[in-house]
């Protein structure tokens, strides 16, 4: 490869990085009050019967600061895993071009699902150790292992005296089950929404628009959750319980054996709800960042 050549592709790599951190950023802020919602509901059913309650509890217990629990490993999961993710992506698209024998410009929305399951399974890696420390920051009282000052580097601490450097990689396999298929639904739902969005001459992303951007982004996101969320579901209840044994599987058959089927979806009331915001939000960042910095670093 020329140096010429060369130096585009790092100038490409850094940029969909750099994109891809804002993208997270935006996505944390925007949609973290519903996340912690969503994670109390789906680890503590027998306390939590609806999302307005689970709201009303912890406005009384744990005031505004307690709908950012975990709000630190997930900034740092969402800004590791977004970078990895459309730096992944951009390159998987190539990998696609190759493998179809397609342009850039004919990859079709099944192109792009394809791309992003692919980039998944490379952020899989680094999402699961921090998705472990979220949880169980936003789920410590009801677990009962709530600490004055506790925080991340406390929970990492006691994570790894209690299992080892494995035990942050409790929950892996439901992780990798979850973004794979999950990220083949979110490109391929944004790419989708802008195709029946877009007019002839709005296809490539800076002449797209904002509001569009906002409704492909926030439909990439519902298209995500709703299909991967059981497993979403498995993934909390395996990590907030150190030294699970049971398998993504096994623990899958104990839930709808002791809960029911219906056990599987708690909680999806505030995940949707954040979902449509919060991937709008990611997507506009990305796009714009992406946009901003192309045009900075011709």
């Amino acid at each position: 490869m020329a140096v010429k050549d060369w130096r585009k592709v790092r100038r490409e790599m850094l940029i969909d990085l750099t994109a891809g951190s804002a993208g997270g950023i935006a996505c944390v802020y925007a949609g973290q009050p519903f996340d912690t919602i969503k994670v109390k509901m789906q680890v503590s059913p027998h306390l939590y019967r609806s999302t307005l309650q689970c709201l009303k509890e912890m406005s009384v217990k744990d005031g505004f600061r307690g709908f950012y629990a975990g709000a630190t490993p997930a900034l740092m999961a969402q800004i590791g895993e977004n970078s990895v993710i459309f730096l992944c992506y951009s390159q998987c698209q190539k990998l696609v071009q190759v493998a179809t024998g397609t342009s850039a410009a004919e990859l079709n929305a099944f192109h792009h699902a394809c791309s992003g399951s692919l980039a998944a399974f490379l952020a899989s890696f680094f999402l699961c150790p921090l998705e472990l420390i979220k949880c169980r920051l936003q789920t410590a009282r009801e677990f009962g292992t709530l600490k004055p000052g506790m925080g991340p580097l406390s929970v990492m601490r006691d994570t790894f005296k209690a299992d080892g450097f494995l035990g942050f990689y409790n929950g892996f396999a439901a992780t990798v089950a979850r973004e794979m298929p999950g990220y083949f639904f979110f490109f391929g739902g944004y790419e989708a929404t802008k195709y029946f969005l877009a007019s002839t001459n709005d296809m490539k992303s800076e002449k797209y628009g904002l509001l569009k951007t906002v409704i492909a982004g926030g439909m990439g996101g519902v298209s995500l959750w709703a299909t991967i969320y059981p497993t979403d579901v498995i993934k909390s209840r395996s990590q907030v319980q150190a030294g699970a044994s049971l398998g993504f599987l096994s623990l899958g058959k104990q839930i709808v054996r002791e809960e029911g089927f219906a056990a599987l979806y708690r909680g999806i009331s505030p995940c949707l709800l954040r979902s449509f915001p919060a991937n709008a939000a990611l997507f506009v960042a990305y796009e714009y960042s992406k946009m901003f910095l192309s045009e900075l670093f011709p």
